[in-house]
C-alpha cells in the first residue's frame, strides 16, 4: 500500500477528478483513495465492474477499477497500462492470443478470453505493467471485490 501511495503522490494525483496545470504539485490522501473505491463497489456488485477517472493530463489518466466478475480478453493497442493492486486478488493472464477478437475504431480489441497466455495471481500491492499490444485479461474469482488504480499511459 505504502508503495502505491508513494507512485501516486509521484504522478501529482488529484481527487476526483482534475487537470493539471503550471508546477502544482497535488496528492491523495489514503482515506481518500479508499474512500472513492468504496464508492465503487456497490456498482460493481451490479454490474460486475464499476470505475472512474481520478485525473487525466497530457498522455496519462489515472482511473480507478472494481470489478466482482471476470473480464474478457483485451489488448490496447495506444496505452500502456500501469495497475496498482488495492484490494483482493486475480489471476492476470497476459501474452497468447484474444478468442474471437474485434477490433473497434479505437484501436481496442476485445473477445471473450484468450488462449495460450500466462497465468499468474496478482494481490493487494502489486504493481502491474502492461505495454501496448500485449494481451491481457484478469479472472476474478467468485465472491471477490477486487479493486486497482490504473494508469493509462498513451504512447
Amino acid at each position: 500500500m505504502k508503495t502505491a501511495m508513494v507512485i501516486l503522490a509521484a504522478l501529482g494525483m488529484a481527487i476526483p477528478a482534475a487537470t493539471l496545470t503550471g508546477d502544482k504539485a497535488q496528492m491523495i490522501a489514503a482515506a481518500d483513495l479508499q474512500a472513492q473505491l468504496a464508492q465503487l463497489v456497490p456498482a460493481a456488485k451490479t454490474k460486475g465492474s464499476s470505475g472512474s477517472t481520478m485525473l487525466t493530463t497530457g498522455n496519462l489518466a489515472l482511473k480507478l477499477s472494481v470489478r466482482t466478475t471476470s473480464g474478457g480478453g483485451e489488448i490496447h493497442a495506444n496505452y500502456d497500462d500501469l495497475m496498482i493492486v488495492e484490494q483482493g486478488s486475480a489471476t492476470l493472464i497476459t501474452g497468447g492470443t484474444v478468442v474471437s477478437p474485434q477490433t473497434g475504431s479505437d484501436g481496442e480489441t476485445h473477445g471473450p478470453s484468450i488462449a495460450d497466455g500466462l497465468s499468474r495471481t496478482i494481490t493487494v500491492g502489486d504493481i502491474v505493467v502492461v505495454p501496448a499490444g500485449v494481451p491481457h485479461q484478469l479472472l476474478i474469482p467468485p465472491g471477490t471485490i477486487y479493486s486497482a488504480m490504473v494508469a493509462k499511459i498513451k504512447e
